[in-house]
């Protein structure tokens, strides 16, 4: 039977992330560059066809029964009215809750595989839309590379950064979401201008691999967060920078170029000394999604 291997859903962070106004719906208004880095989720596709679709943990993980990857699926056949299925397997290697996008990653490289397994093959405008039904990340790691991002992300802005090394570091805890929106600690950026030109403007890559701006959510978390608080203080005295990605509880440094290994065992050292639950990686940013191309 058709099967298809070895399908990489990589990891984000948000190098920067701005609050810059609500929507009507109650929906925050963002401005932020995401980037893809190489600390991915494996997902393996296996053709049915009785047109059912069932997910298996690799790992032995505790993911939840009706995840991102099976709400891709069912949504590509509804929209398609495609009658095959698929065996989806996922080897789930990012932490939950860290805001690094793993469920929408998942979810995105679903759509790209179930689109090829399944010989639909969907253009890559028609993917989008269907995964901003799904969530507001998921246009981004079906788009292929790094971007400015606005709206509540989904109007993507590609743009091209040099490559990055990161340390990435996530306690045992996850964050709400919703709490850190509603908390009356959420900062707001007032000069859009800074970040309104930010797709054309002269030095762009420059400011943003240089730490441009903030995360607005920081604040709020950090007053939830006891691990937030913990992985800011651990990864500033460590590395010389840190900053929180996206709304969950991953903490990030940019690293520099000339000291792979000893970063390395700085983490890992770092990671020796922390209780069970812990979990950290030196990473590198992609220039595209190791699955671009696949809906053009």
């Amino acid at each position: 039977m058709k099967a298809l291997h070895d399908l990489a859903a990589p990891a984000k962070l948000n190098l920067f992330l701005h609050v810059v106004g609500k929507r009507a719906d109650g929906y925050h208004l963002l401005q932020s560059v995401f980037v893809l880095i190489d600390w991915a989720d494996t997902l393996h596709m296996e053709l049915r066809a009785d047109g059912q679709l069932k997910r298996h943990d690799v790992l032995g993980g505790d993911l939840p029964a009706d995840d991102l990857c099976l709400r891709a699926a069912r949504l590509l056949q509804a929209e398609t009215g495609c009658t095959l299925g698929a065996d989806i397997h996922l080897e789930k290697r990012l932490p939950a809750g860290a805001g690094m996008g793993g469920g929408s990653s998942d979810a995105a490289t679903t759509l790209l595989a179930l689109n090829r397994l399944w010989d639909l093959n969907l253009p890559l405008q028609r993917l989008l839309t269907l995964g901003l039904k799904l969530g507001a990340d998921v246009p981004f790691f079906l788009g292929g590379g790094p971007a400015f991002v606005e709206g509540i992300g989904e109007i993507l802005h590609p743009i091209q950064l040099p490559e990055q090394r990161f340390a990435v570091l996530k306690g045992p805890a996850g964050l709400s979401t919703p709490a850190i929106f509603s908390s009356p600690l959420l900062a707001r950026s007032e000069n859009l201008a800074i970040v309104a030109g930010f797709p054309a403007s002269d030095g762009a890559a420059e400011q943003i691999t240089q730490g441009f701006g903030r995360n607005d959510l920081q604040p709020a978390a950090e007053a939830i967060s006891s691990d937030v608080r913990e992985a800011l203080d651990l990864m500033s005295k460590q590395f010389g920078n840190a900053r929180m990605t996206g709304s969950g509880a991953a903490v990030f440094s940019v690293l520099g170029e000339g000291e792979t290994g000893k970063d390395d065992q700085s983490l890992a050292t770092l990671l020796q000394a922390r209780p069970a639950g812990w979990t950290g990686r030196i990473c590198r940013s992609l220039a595209q999604h190791p699955l671009g191309g696949w809906a053009d």
